[in-house]
Parts: C-alpha cells; structure tokens; sequence
C-alpha cells in the first residue's frame, strides 16, 4: 500500500492559518470524498478555510495561485485524473503537477498535492477517505501543507519576501 510509512507531522501552531481548498469537480464520488475528508481535517484543527470548486485537475494550478496571491496561508489542491485510452491522462497529470509545483515555487505559498492520477475508479475510491477506502489523500494533502506552513515559519521571518505572512 502506497500510504504505508507516512510521517506524523506537527500541525503545532496551524490554527491560526487561512486556507484555500481548491477542489475539482469531475468524478464527483471521489471528489466528495477528498472534499469531506479535506474540510473535516481543517475544521477539527480549527482552521480558517474556503472551498474553491475548478472544472477539472487542469485548472487546478491557476486558481490555486490566484489564492496564494489573495493571502492564503496554504492552498490544498484535490483533483482525480482516471486514466483513459488516450494520451489526455499523461498531458492532464503532468500539467496539473507541474503547475501545483510552479505555484508553491513562485510565490512561497505551501500547495498540498491531493490530486489523485489513477489507473481506473477502484484504486481512487480506494485513495479518497471514504467509508472503506484504504488510504485517505484529502486529509494527507491538508496535514502536509499545515506542516509545511508551520515548518517555513520556524525558518523564515513573517513578511519575509517569498512567504506568505
């Protein structure tokens, strides 16, 4: 199993944080999943959060950067990409991912990567914390962006350039 050997992170000090939840929509089973997993991570760490719903996993990055800018603290990004008969999953997964990762890069603002690039419907039910699912990727993404958070904090000082305050 995929999530076996997962760290225990400190969320020490996440309370106080703002958060972006960026979630698509396609394949709304597993998405419900992640949302409700991601949403309940958050509240039960009473943290401050916005549910921002995109089309599909490709616009994932733009609208996760337009709340890095707006003054997120983190940006949690949830999408599912099953994999089809045509080389759409490849271009779809690649730009989603690089994009995720340019938009942590470029403005210093944490980007938990939930998105979920499966072979069929079985292994993202299994990966999307629902009742029976194995693994559950919506609280993974929102534990590694607060720890992420809390981690930059103790290296850089708040208002520092490329950090969000």
């Amino acid at each position: 199993m995929s999530g076996s050997g997962a760290p225990a992170l400190d969320l020490a000090g996440a309370s106080d944080l703002r958060v972006a939840v960026v979630a698509s929509s396609w394949h709304e089973v597993v998405m419900d999943g992640l949302v409700a997993s991601a949403v309940a991570t958050l509240d039960g760490l009473a943290v401050d959060h916005q549910l921002i719903r995109v089309p599909g996993a490709f616009e994932l990055p733009i609208v996760a950067r337009a709340a890095a800018v707006a003054g997120f603290d983190a940006v949690v990004a949830l999408g599912v990409v099953i994999r089809g008969g045509t080389p759409h999953f490849d271009y779809v997964c690649q730009a989603a991912t690089d994009g995720l990762a340019r938009v942590a890069a470029d403005t210093g603002v944490p980007v938990g990567f939930g998105l979920l690039t499966c072979d069929d419907e079985d292994q993202a039910i299994a990966r999307a914390g629902l009742p029976g699912s194995t693994e559950d990727k919506g609280r993974e993404a929102v534990e590694a962006a607060l720890a992420t958070v809390v981690t930059l904090r103790s290296l850089v000082p708040r208002g520092s350039v490329g950090f969000a305050s």
